[in-house]
């Protein structure tokens, strides 16, 4: 059989948290960094745990201003003490609620910084114990991979591509698919030919944010139990 998984970002106040759980395999939980809150976060986790959704760190510079998409530098010593209180913060949350944390995924600016950047990247894998990695191709999942870390790479059905691989830079054109059909016949051209040169692709990712999330999520799905996968969470 074929398996993929399906992730979104909950917990981040201006997604439908409730229709993506009933959707997805994996649930990138907001850790109240950029945004969420504690009783945001264990009401996705309990909920999570009711319907066997996997709950993953989403690690983010603290700028709840800017929705943690703004690049900022941040003492390494600083990140990796972050990192670790929110990854702390959820692993107590998701254990009160009957389930664990099985993955690490950084967040905005940070996601984008750790491809590139050794200490930032660095910085996050410290803090964050020995948790597997989700992202893309990049120094954070090399790193990892050199430490013994379950590294898993990841697609993105709503979100424009550039010809080396890499995602289109939000405001630029083509830099969001729009229409749930588009982004179902993205995430299948995604799975026959994974961008960054990977051997394959262990997850797509669905912005909750965007407009549209849980239709666009939902064709996803549909799309690719059509097409033979086997979804399950991370």
């Amino acid at each position: 059989m074929r398996y993929v998984d399906l992730n979104a970002d909950l917990g981040e106040e201006v997604t439908d948290d409730a229709g993506l759980l009933g959707v997805v395999t994996s649930a990138n939980l907001a850790c109240g960094y950029h945004a969420g809150s504690v009783a945001i976060m264990r009401s996705v986790c309990e909920e999570a745990a009711r319907l066997g959704v996997s709950i993953g760190a989403q690690v983010s510079y603290a700028d709840r201003e800017h929705f943690g998409r703004r690049p900022l530098d941040v003492a390494p010593g600083t990140l990796r003490e972050q990192v670790a209180d929110q990854v702390g913060t959820l692993v107590e949350i998701a254990q009160s609620a009957g389930t664990s944390v099985r993955y690490l995924k950084p967040h905005g600016a940070l996601y984008h910084r750790t491809t590139t950047d050794p200490e930032q990247a660095r910085a996050v894998l410290e803090g964050s114990g020995d948790l597997p990695v989700l992202g893309m191709p990049g120094v954070l999942l090399d790193l990892a991979t050199g430490h013994g870390r379950e590294v898993r790479h990841e697609g993105f059905p709503d979100r424009g591509y550039d010809d080396s691989g890499r995602l289109v830079p939000r405001g630029e054109p083509r830099a969001l698919l729009e229409g749930a059909d588009a982004v179902a016949e993205h995430a299948l051209r995604l799975l026959r030919e994974p961008p960054g040169g990977v051997a394959g692709l262990a997850s797509l990712c669905v912005h909750g944010d965007s407009p549209g999330a849980v239709e666009h999520a939902r064709a996803v799905r549909d799309a690719l139990e059509a097409a033979g996968w086997t979804l399950r969470g991370l």
